[in-house]
């Protein structure tokens, strides 16, 4: 484990520096990305931040106005990534050669040769922002949207149990610096196409409730999703949806992917921990909420979780 004085050094040190994001990019792997990559273009850097897939078209103001520079990278950077079987197609590529890791996960796997890892942060994205700081770069209103980007989503817009004070704390400062909160916000919050709403219905109709519903589970099927009209990015946040549900403790959401496993993804209240249940399956995350992925077909991989869930929601 490195500091964020000796990871901002490293960075300094660096030229021609590649910043990877993970597969099924979210506001935290993005906004992390593209604010480092912006502070280190800033300070006279080559740099360029890899998107695995398409670039949602929600977070596409992330990068306006950046040039995508294109060299031969000598220095690979992640954020946000606990694990290298999350850069999914881009694993095979970049697996064993990553230099430096930026995340918040507890879970992390330490891959990476050095990895700045600090599991308290609500999001990477409060991380980034110290390192940013340490290497003296200029914060600009674009790093503060960016910054702001990561906090917001992955707390939740400040709802979520893995809000800290500093997460305030750090989100009003990108304010200061000129950070859109409030069409941010909207964009990430308050709006959702036809096709989203569509979606949401038909995974509302799949949930189920067990261990006197203090577990419930919902199924996103490659069916639905493709009568629905749904992207990726618009998948977005209905993990959250089962434990919306008063007296759900453990929420379970099972999305199939289209090698036909499914990606689980847990939410939980205190007193039960995402991450631990995960691990069981070979994932990770935080102690609210954690994900991993279970082979198909899907009734095997609800059995497996929903056990695992109700075995917790014994003890």
């Amino acid at each position: 484990m490195i500091t964020i004085e000796q990871a901002a050094n490293t960075l300094l040190q660096h030229d021609n520096i590649l910043i990877l994001t993970h597969h099924f990019p979210d506001g935290d792997t993005l906004g992390s990305g593209f604010a480092l990559c912006r502070a280190l273009l800033s300070l006279g850097k080559k740099a360029r931040v890899c998107v695995v897939g398409e670039l949602p078209k929600k977070f596409e103001y992330l990068c306006d106005g950046m040039e995508n520079l294109q060299f031969n990278e000598n220095f690979i950077c992640s954020v946000d990534i606990a694990d290298e079987s999350l850069l999914g197609v881009e694993k095979e590529k970049y697996e064993g050669n990553i230099d430096l890791c930026i995340d918040h996960h507890g879970s992390n796997t330490r891959y990476a040769s050095e990895s700045l890892v600090d599991s308290t942060a609500a999001a990477t994205a409060e991380i980034i922002i110290k390192v940013i700081r340490q290497m003296k770069a200029p914060i600009t209103q674009e790093i503060a949207d960016c910054i702001f980007t990561g906090i917001t989503t992955d707390t939740g817009c400040f709802r979520y149990t893995n809000t800290t004070a500093q997460s305030f704390r750090t989100a009003a400062e990108m304010v200061d610096y000129g950070a859109h909160s409030a069409e941010i916000n909207r964009v990430m919050f308050d709006t959702k196409s036809r096709a989203r709403l569509e979606i949401e219905r038909m995974v509302l109709d799949s949930m189920e409730f067990f261990a006197q519903s203090r577990c419930a589970l919902i199924c996103i099927t490659r069916k639905m999703i493709d009568e629905s009209g749904a992207e990726n990015d618009e998948l977005e946040g209905l993990a959250s949806l089962p434990r919306q549900v008063e007296g759900v403790c453990i929420g379970i959401t099972l999305r199939e992917r289209r090698d036909g496993a499914y990606k689980v993804s847990l939410r939980t209240t205190d007193g039960y921990n995402a991450s631990e249940l995960c691990a069981l399956f070979g994932g990770g995350g935080h102690a609210a909420a954690g994900g991993c992925t279970i082979e198909g077909p899907l009734e095997n991989a609800k059995q497996k979780i929903v056990d695992a869930a109700c075995a917790a929601l014994s003890k």
